[in-house]
C-alpha cells in the first residue's frame, strides 16, 4: 500500500524538494527506500504521485508527480463549533469529524465546560489537535485537512461573527444543538431540516460541553441567527452529539 504523506509544500509535477521534519520521520519509520513511490497531498485539496530520490538519516529528498484524483468533499461545507470534551475525548472527536469530511473545527470555552485552556497551554492543545486532523487525512485518504481554530471563550466568538442576515452569513446556515423543549424556545428536529431547498451553501454548526449550553448561552447564540434543532430524545455525550450531526449532513449529501 502506498504510504500517504501531507506536507505543507506547493505540489508542481518535476519539483523536487525535502520532506518536512514530520513527513520525514513517518517515511523513515516506514522505512522507505529511494525509488520508493509515495502519494503527498497539501491538505488543501490537491495530492500527487510522488518518487523518493534520497533517503538519509536526517533528510528526504521527493520529486513530485503527477496529479492524483481525489475523493470528493461535502459539496457544502459543514464547520463544527464546539464546547471541548474533556480528558482524551477531543481527540477523538477531531479524527472522526475529519473522517466523516468537516471542513473546519472551532473549539470553545463555554460556562460549564470542564476543560479549562489558556496561553501556551491551549496554543500546544491547538497545535496538537491539527496534528491529529492531519493524521486522520492521511489515514482516511482525504486531500484536505481541516483547520482547527484558535481556543476561544463562545461569548467571544459569537461577538465576532458577522450579523444574522448579513451577506456574509446569508448563505451559511447556523445550527445549534439545544435541549430546550418547551413553548418558549421551541426546536426543530434536524431529521425534518431542509437547508438546501432555501440556497444554504454552508452550516455552522454549534454544540455546547458536558451539560450543553447554559440558557444565556443558548439565548446569545439564538439572537444572532442559530436556529436550535434536536437530535431526538437520547442524550449523547458532548463528543458524540456532534458527530451525529455531522454524519447526518453528510449523508443527507
Amino acid at each position: 500500500m502506498t504510504i500517504r504523506l501531507h506536507v505543507d509544500h506547493t505540489l508542481v509535477e518535476l519539483d523536487e524538494f525535502g520532506l518536512p521534519e514530520g513527513a520525514a520521520r513517518h517515511a523513515q519509520v516506514r522505512r522507505v527506500q529511494p525509488g520508493d513511490a509515495l502519494r503527498l497531498f497539501d491538505g488543501r485539496g490537491h495530492e500527487h504521485a510522488a518518487q523518493v530520490l534520497e533517503m538519509g538519516r536526517k533528510a528526504v529528498v521527493v520529486r513530485v508527480g503527477p496529479a492524483c484524483a481525489t475523493l470528493p468533499e461535502m459539496p457544502q461545507r459543514l464547520t463544527l463549533a464546539l464546547g471541548m470534551p474533556a480528558n482524551e475525548r477531543m481527540d477523538t472527536l477531531v479524527e472522526k469529524a475529519t473522517e466523516l469530511g468537516v471542513h473546519a473545527i472551532q473549539p470553545l470555552e463555554c460556562e460549564r465546560s470542564v476543560l479549562r485552556l489558556s496561553g501556551e497551554r491551549a496554543q500546544r492543545k491547538r497545535e496538537h489537535w491539527q496534528a491529529v486532523a492531519v493524521a486522520a487525512s492521511e489515514q482516511c485518504g482525504r486531500a484536505w485537512v481541516p483547520q482547527v481554530g484558535e481556543v476561544q471563550s463562545l461569548a467571544g466568538w459569537l461577538q465576532g461573527l458577522a450579523p444574522a442576515g448579513a451577506d456574509s452569513a446569508s448563505s451559511t446556515g447556523r445550527l445549534v444543538l439545544s435541549f430546550s423543549a418547551d413553548a418558549l424556545s421551541p426546536t426543530t428536529a434536524l431529521r425534518a431540516l431542509d437547508l438546501r431547498s432555501v440556497g444554504v451553501q454552508s452550516v455552522l454548526a454549534l454544540s455546547g460541553p458536558e451539560g450543553g449550553l447554559s440558557p444565556a448561552e443558548e439565548a446569545a447564540a439564538r439572537a444572532v441567527g442559530f436556529q436550535p434543532v434536536t437530535l431526538g430524545p437520547r442524550v449523547l455525550r458532548a463528543d458524540t452529539a456532534p458527530l451525529a450531526l455531522l454524519a447526518w449532513w453528510d449523508l443527507r449529501g
